[in-house]
């Protein structure tokens, strides 16, 4: 039979007919696999279906035209939300030529792909740099956290919108979260597992759920992505409190020792979910981006030699957070025990704050004697505060020479700056 296509183009509301009279309807896509054609379906998933299998395509209703608009060009008829593209699947697409992915590069390329946001607001986009989150540092934390003051401080901006890769989002959330300090607008960091041109994306749910959330009253640093593996809402996240909890799921942030601060429907609805949040004002912000990387995040493991300990303190590593069991202990009997070489390497300056490989509940070094040692060393236990959040804040606060020393820097380290640990836990956590 032959095939009618009746010229369609991504964007089109459309109708294919597969073999066996198989009929779905939803938003053509761009796709770069010459045999595949992507359809977001009405329900918001997205399939792939094979253009030998398709029989006829039926154009329902054309895609709308929008134009999008230069940076100095905006309509005027919208509310401003400054876009940052830093990386990561959410900023790519596929390359034809490699089977791989590449990064967006400029407004135009952003709106082929994700032309929904630019009709719920003006979107300015700006690229810092373009890096998969593993090559990430402080310094791009810094670089980032500067360039956003200028958009919290521009009267003219609602919100701002960070693109990210997964693996070390919450890095840098937690990141951004010291650095800014408290905020006059929402700081939103979003994500993907999949780019937009391949099958099942949840790229699009996100950023109109980021959106949206950029444009609300929570000025907060939060991560907004699937609430759980349907296309149905999103769940707008405390940064400091949310961590990646699976390899390829789209709801594969979540919170930890903290629930989600609202959920945010694609189409703008908001149901707040706590009452306590910072939000917004026109207070002027002055961030404080600065960032020491003479820091090192370790986890223990049942016989691990302590000279790993010594080793940073000989190539000048100034504090160590050290990942412990559930309640806070290390190897503290046997040839292999910590307390000889934590008491040499406290003494001589190291600063050491343990954090649980457990992630839920918090650190108590009073239940067994081993905790309670490694306290009189001079460890610092930082309760139910995630590791990635402790090493970021610590970073943060070993680049102030004021702050440095024992007896200071423990001070800053159990000062809630950030809301970054609950001085008590119960089953609804905060609210």
């Amino acid at each position: 039979m032959k095939k009618s296509y009746k010229n369609p183009e991504p964007g089109d509301h459309v109708e294919i007919i597969s073999d066996g009279d198989i009929k779905n309807q939803g938003i053509l896509l761009d796709s770069h696999d010459r045999g595949v054609l992507l359809l977001k379906l009405n329900n918001g998933y997205n399939i792939g279906l094979k253009k030998e299998d398709i029989k006829e395509i039926k154009v329902l209703e054309k895609k709308k035209k929008v134009e999008i608009k230069e940076d100095k060009k905006l309509s005027g008829k919208k509310p401003i939300i400054d876009f940052y593209l830093t990386g990561g699947t959410i900023s790519s697409k596929l390359d034809p030529s490699t089977g791989g992915v590449k990064w967006l590069i400029d407004s135009k390329e952003l709106f082929d792909i994700y032309p929904e946001i630019f009709e719920i607001a003006d979107i300015r986009v700006k690229s810092p740099f373009m890096k998969a989150s593993e090559n990430m540092d402080g310094k791009d934390w810094v670089k980032l956290t500067k360039l956003i003051e200028k958009s919290l401080n521009d009267t003219q901006v609602k919100g701002i919108i960070v693109s990210h890769g997964t693996d070390f989002l919450h890095y840098t959330a937690s990141a951004l979260g010291f650095m800014i300090g408290k905020l006059n607008k929402p700081v939103v960091l979003t994500y993907s597992q999949r780019s937009s041109d391949r099958g099942s994306s949840d790229s699009r749910m996100n950023l109109a759920c980021s959106a949206y959330t950029a444009l609300s009253d929570i000025a907060e640093v939060v991560l907004v992505g699937h609430a759980n593996s349907n296309d149905d809402y999103c769940y707008i996240l405390q940064g400091n409190k949310a961590r990646k909890m699976h390899t390829s799921r789209r709801d594969a942030f979540r919170p930890i020792n903290s629930t989600p601060i609202a959920k945010v429907w694609p189409n703008g609805d908001l149901e707040m979910l706590r009452n306590k949040i910072n939000k917004r004002n026109k207070e002027k912000v002055k961030v404080d981006g600065v960032f020491h990387d003479k820091i090192a995040l370790i986890k223990f493991y049942p016989g691990q030699n302590p000279d790993i300990l010594e080793y940073y303190r000989k190539k000048g590593y100034r504090g160590l957070i050290i990942e412990m069991s559930g309640l806070g202990h290390v190897l503290t009997q046997g040839k292999n025990n910590w307390i000889p070489k934590l008491k040499e390497v406290i003494k001589k300056g190291m600063l050491v704050y343990a954090t649980s490989q457990t992630l839920y509940g918090r650190l108590d070094p009073y239940v067994y004697s081993p905790g309670r040692k490694l306290e009189e060393l001079g460890v610092v236990f930082l309760g139910d505060m995630l590791s990635e959040t402790a090493f970021t804040k610590l970073g943060w606060i070993l680049a102030h020479k004021n702050w440095r020393g024992s007896v200071a820097t423990k001070q800053k380290m159990l000062e809630n700056i950030n809301h970054e640990f609950n001085y008590r836990l119960s089953n609804e956590f905060l609210n």
